[in-house]
């Protein structure tokens, strides 16, 4: 499936609705259509182990930060933020955040047909032996306990065990992923891309032609987003002008 448009977009989630209204659907836009739903970290070859790039990150990052997280998986949601490898994979509530990231590189990535992932995160956790029958659209969060075989610490310790990914909520404790409407899904030993997983009900993907790309960015221009907008930083406001000026 294609699109070329913010109309064609709309289209396509709009039938989407109409066969099931009550299914959360998260989105995530990649430059390539070639590229596959795995974490940076599970493409890594003979990476070196989460917990010892987790203790790395700390050693360097501590004196910097006003708040050290207390917990392991808050430690991973900021190395995730300034591109160190974990196991999650970022993901929006918002389909147009998600497109946006599929179709802004243009430099690298202008001659690749792009993609826009769908995911029904209800429908990927039941993959993992999630599933509320009392809330039929229950997605957990970091801080539940379905979470906990997933946190670097219990990785460590149980390294014979492997399990699904599954796609949990987070607190938005950063302007970045607060302004992108962030949510995750995150790795477990098992290293299988997100759209491989079972029957793949629980995921679309929507292709989006590279000759197409030019176009949705300045539809999503006239709509007010931009780099600042999903990357409300300053050196976001310099990257902007000096595209200005070219």
């Amino acid at each position: 499936m294609e699109i070329n448009s913010i109309q064609e977009l709309l289209e396509k989630l709009e039938e989407l609705q109409q066969k099931d209204t009550s299914k959360t659907i998260w989105y995530r836009g990649q430059a390539s259509k070639e590229w596959g739903l795995t974490p940076y970290y599970m493409r890594l070859d003979n990476a070196q182990s989460e917990s010892t790039l987790l203790k790395r990150f700390k050693q360097s990052a501590a004196m910097l930060i006003d708040t050290a997280p207390k917990e392991s998986f808050d430690w991973l949601f900021l190395m995730q933020h300034y591109g160190v490898p974990t196991r999650l994979l970022d993901w929006s509530e918002s389909p147009l955040v998600a497109l946006y990231f599929a179709v802004e590189d243009l430099e690298d990535h202008g001659d690749e047909d792009g993609a826009l992932w769908l995911l029904y995160p209800t429908e990927l956790n039941k993959h993992a032996h999630i599933n509320n029958k009392e809330e039929e659209d229950y997605i957990p969060s970091f801080d539940d306990e379905e979470l906990v075989s997933y946190s670097v610490e219990s990785l460590k310790t149980n390294p014979r065990i492997q399990l699904l990914p599954v796609a949990a909520i987070a607190t938005r404790n950063n302007s970045r992923i607060q302004a992108q409407l962030g949510v995750f899904t995150i790795h477990h030993h098992e290293n299988i891309p997100i759209e491989e997983i079972g029957d793949k009900d629980h995921i679309v993907k929507l292709v989006i032609p590279a000759g197409s790309k030019q176009f949705i960015k300045n539809q999503l221009s006239l709509l007010g987003y931009s780099k600042f907008q999903l990357f409300p930083e300053l050196s976001s406001i310099g990257d902007i002008i000096k595209e200005g000026i070219r």
